[in-house]
C-alpha cells in the first residue's frame, strides 16, 4: 500500500519554516553529540547531515537551507565540533544536500529510495569536488566515501524510514 506523502516547499515568510528548521537544528545538534560517543563517530556516521536531508526533502529548500547553515555553525559555537578547519566544507556539503534533497523530493513527488540516494550521492560529489579544489588532496576529499559509507547508508535508509514515518504530517 502506497503511503500518501505530504511534501512542502515552505517560504521564508511562513512561520512554519522557522519552527521546523528550529526542530531539525535541535536534531542536528543532539545526533552528532550521540554519535561522537563512538570512536570516529562523526567521520563514520556523518550525523550533522541527517536532519538537513529530512528537512529539505519534506519541507523544501528554504527550510533545508536554514538547517544546513545553522546546524554546523551552532554545533561549532557550542561544542567546537565541527572544528573551524572543516566548517567551510561541511557548510558547502550541507547546502548542497539541502538543494539536492529539495530537488529530489520535487522531482520524485513522493518519498523514494532512489530520490534519497541521488540526493546523498549528489551532495557527496559536490563536497568531494569542493574539498579537492580547496585542499588539493584527492584522498582527503574522498574521506566521506572511504570512511562515511555507514553514515551515507543511515542517511539513505534511515532518512527513507523517517520520511515515511512522518509522511502524513
Amino acid at each position: 500500500m502506497e503511503t500518501t506523502s505530504k511534501l512542502y516547499s515552505l517560504s521564508f515568510g511562513n512561520v512554519r519554516t522557522y519552527l521546523f528548521a528550529f526542530l531539525f537544528v535541535i536534531g542536528n545538534i543532539a545526533l552528532p553529540q550521540l554519535c561522537h560517543l563512538v570512536p570516529a563517530g562523526g567521520a563514520t556516521l556523518l550525523p550533522i547531515y541527517f536532519f538537513t536531508l529530512i528537512a529539505a526533502y519534506k519541507y523544501g529548500f528554504r527550510t533545508g537551507l536554514l538547517v544546513a547553515v545553522l546546524s554546523p555553525v551552532v554545533n561549532h559555537l557550542l561544542f567546537g565540533m565541527p572544528s573551524a578547519a572543516v566548517l567551510l566544507p561541511i557548510l558547502v556539503k550541507s547546502v548542497a544536500l539541502a538543494g539536492a534533497a529539495a530537488w529530489a523530493s520535487h522531482y520524485a513527488g513522493k518519498v523514494s529510495l532512489a530520490a534519497i540516494l541521488m540526493a546523498v550521492l549528489c551532495y557527496q560529489a559536490v563536497g568531494t569536488v569542493f574539498e579537492c579544489v580547496l585542499y588539493g588532496d584527492f584522498f582527503l576529499a574522498v574521506q566521506d566515501f572511504r570512511m562515511g559509507i555507514p553514515g551515507m547508508l543511515i542517511q539513505w535508509f534511515g532518512g527513507y524510514a523517517l520520511l515515511k514515518a512522518i509522511a502524513r504530517i
